[in-house]
């Protein structure tokens, strides 16, 4: 009873186009006017609350919130990805997402951003070159937050967020060779070299060539 007075308040919101700070109604309003019990109101208002929908207000009841869709997946995916194939799912949508997206990071990609690539590059050869595996890691991922920067979504940046925290939790991020690591290094010079060029096809094939090892190519 609860999930189907959530979902009737989740679609009056959106066919009303309430807006955020829209002050909605009290628990007792909602209770009245569905003609359900309070326990009911609270379990869906607080379903609704959970996903950023609406927010209590004291002397005003509930209030139109606008979710972050960023925050929820960043809070959500660690507790749902826990077997091999949520696994395996993440990690397809992480190639997805990386590969569908360098076209816009080569279009968009500004200035100071692609010189922040060459930084990074730099500093990634200095700590292989020192074994600072863990560091070099932390500086691919970073790399690749970079890219997906570049294409001046808020979404697509904050999923590749979302998704990197998460890889970088997990254990065989860490296990990198001397042979991996300068491979890597060559990949990521070169598909910085790439966007600097505009040069689309070349970047594909690179970004292509990185995410190998997902074993999703």
């Amino acid at each position: 009873m609860s999930t189907l007075l959530a979902e009737k308040l989740r679609c009056r919101i959106v066919e009303e186009r309430l807006p955020a700070g829209h002050v909605f109604m009290t628990e007792g309003q909602l209770a009245e006017e569905y003609q359900v019990s309070r326990t009911i109101v609270r379990e869906a208002v607080s379903r609704l609350r959970a996903l950023g929908i609406l927010e209590g207000k004291q002397r005003k009841g509930l209030v139109v919130r606008r979710p972050d869709l960023i925050q929820l997946l960043s809070d959500s995916i660690p507790l749902l990805a826990v077997s091999e194939s949520d696994h395996h799912e993440l990690t397809m949508l992480r190639y997805v997402l990386e590969i569908g997206a360098i076209e816009l990071a080569v279009k968009h990609a500004a200035p100071e951003q692609i010189d922040r690539l060459d930084e990074i590059v730099s500093e990634m050869e200095q700590c292989i070159e020192k074994q600072m595996w863990e560091r070099a890691v932390e500086l691919d991922l970073a790399f690749h937050s970079l890219v997906l920067e570049m294409t001046s979504s808020r979404y697509v940046a904050g999923m590749q967020q979302v998704l990197l925290q998460y890889f970088r939790a997990l254990p065989e991020v860490k296990r990198l060779d001397f042979s991996q690591a300068k491979r890597i290094i060559r990949e990521h010079t070169e598909l910085a070299k790439a966007i600097h060029r505009r040069d689309l096809e070349h970047a594909r094939v690179l970004i292509r060539l990185q995410l190998q090892n997902l074993n999703l190519t």
